[in-house]
């Protein structure tokens, strides 16, 4: 029987582990291994796990390095077969392990999976930082089977079919343990947002599959470290956008791509200026002089892989799609534009 090990990273997050954990650990019994990462926490979430769930195993990172380092440097310690890596916001529900742990098993090109995410405030809902599956359209914007940009569709069962996606969710996913150690793990650089889809391009660029299994199903509150209107959370997500699109790339579309981009970038900022202020303006300019100043350790990590023409990617732009066309769900959206 595999070994299963979910590795559960926490940051000053005991109200979510007093609240969530107990479900895990009923939901995984005999399954699974339960560990959680701590990323330096400065509340009592160590206290109230240790008095409280003696038998959980804690592995304790020395400094909150975010999302990427903090389970790089937790997962160099944790011997398993497959690794679920879950946020500490999530509530899981029976038979949320069975279903992707036997899909993965029955093909070994599948290096990740992630399960349906439904919204924890609105259980009807898809939830934003997964929902049926994530993609990408062709200048790097991500969305998912359930969600495009800030539109969440109700689950009706109109994704209830297993399929190949182009990333799976941070914030519940199954991975092959000896990948993840083979493909470097995620970019501790990202810190946080994106790096999961960072991680799966570099699985895919490898040849193997990211698949999405509709028979698991877990609810996610979202926004738990940082809120959704954040001028931080936007410098992060274009910062590290523009990053994993430079290191995933095939050569010939790189400059095509971003002649396309950094303009529509321009357009964003000047739109957070006159909608949302200053701050939002000044993070995308912070995260493009991030990208330039960074050019050559990004070119370094990019030729410690390889790139190709992947599955998954949406050969349109679904900025204009959905601003300008106001398509708000994936069906809408043409299956023909999906790269094979």
């Amino acid at each position: 029987m595999a070994h299963i090990a979910i590795v559960i990273l926490n940051w000053n997050g005991r109200e979510f582990l007093e609240k969530f954990l107990p479900s895990v650990i009923a939901n995984s019994r005999d399954i699974a291994e339960v560990i959680i990462a701590d990323n330096a926490s400065t509340d009592s979430s160590i206290e109230f796990l240790q008095d409280n769930f003696p038998g959980v195993r804690i592995i304790s990172n020395l400094t909150n390095g975010g999302f990427a380092r903090g389970y790089n440097e937790a997962l160099a310690g944790v011997e398993a077969d497959y690794y679920i890596l879950l946020n500490s916001d999530i509530e899981v529900t029976p038979n949320w392990i069975e279903p992707v742990i036997s899909l993965m098993e029955s093909d070994h090109n599948i290096a990740a999976c992630q399960p349906k995410l439904r919204s924890y405030y609105e259980k009807e809902k898809f939830e934003y930082a997964g929902a049926a599956g994530g993609f990408i359209d062709e200048y790097g914007y991500p969305f998912c089977r359930g969600r495009i940009f800030q539109h969440l569709e109700k689950d009706n069962g109109q994704y209830d079919d297993v399929m190949e996606i182009f990333w799976a969710t941070g914030a519940c996913m199954f991975v092959r343990a000896d990948l993840y150690r083979q493909f470097g793990g995620f970019d501790e650089d990202f810190f946080a947002h994106m790096e999961e889809i960072d991680f799966c391009w570099r699985l895919k660029n490898g040849g193997y599959k990211i698949m999405f299994c509709p028979d698991s199903v877990v609810y996610h509150v979202g926004g738990g470290t940082l809120p959704k209107k954040s001028s931080q959370k936007t410098y992060l997500n274009f910062r590290n956008n523009l990053s994993l699109l430079y290191k995933n790339l095939p050569a010939e579309l790189l400059w095509p791509v971003f002649a396309v981009r950094f303009p529509l970038d321009g357009i964003a900022a000047l739109k957070f200026l006159f909608e949302a202020g200053f701050k939002d303006f000044y993070a995308v300019l912070r995260a493009h002089l991030y990208f330039y100043s960074h050019f050559r350790s990004l070119r370094e990590k990019r030729s410690k892989f390889k790139q190709s023409m992947v599955h998954g990617i949406y050969k349109g732009n679904l900025v204009k799609e959905h601003y300008l066309r106001k398509k708000t769900l994936f069906t809408q959206l043409d299956p023909g534009k999906f790269s094979e």
